[in-house]
């Protein structure tokens, strides 16, 4: 039996990409309304803002340990975490990119949404984040 290497994402070029690299990694898990945000202009410590849902508590965790497993691949690390084994509301920090995971009960709870109403939606077409990431492998540890 031959083991074919795993193939990485490449490293983000920029925080577009990192967003990017990390609405890819959410879609994957299946995260529901996504919205990723440019903050960029008026916020002080990040570019982008990904919001994501699941339709639970173990979904959301799921999606929020799936980004952070797809950029750790890619060697992004993040600056800070939390929430991800609660799963009701997950933060990972990249620094340039800030992603939030709720549980869909809990994103309607805090609306985040509202509180970054003036910030402009960056339009995503779902086809082209397949590729930004090498196809899954199903591994044990992994």
């Amino acid at each position: 039996m031959t083991t074919r290497p795993r193939s990485r994402p490449t490293r983000p070029r920029d925080s577009k990409d990192t967003a990017l690299l990390c609405m890819a990694a959410a879609s994957r898990k299946k995260a529901q309304d996504l919205l990723l945000l440019d903050v960029g202009a008026i916020s002080g410590y990040t570019d982008y803002l990904l919001l994501a849902s699941g339709r639970s508590t173990r979904q959301a965790g799921a999606i929020a340990e799936g980004i952070a497993r797809a950029l750790k691949k890619a060697g992004v690390k993040p600056l800070g975490q939390d929430g991800l084994k609660e799963g009701r509301w997950a933060l990972l920090d990249f620094g340039d990119v800030v992603v939030h995971v709720f549980h869909q009960p809990v994103r309607e709870f805090y609306d985040l949404e509202s509180l970054w109403s003036d910030a402009p939606r960056v339009e995503v077409d779902e086809a082209a984040l397949e590729g930004l990431l090498p196809p899954e492998t199903a591994t044990a540890g992994d």
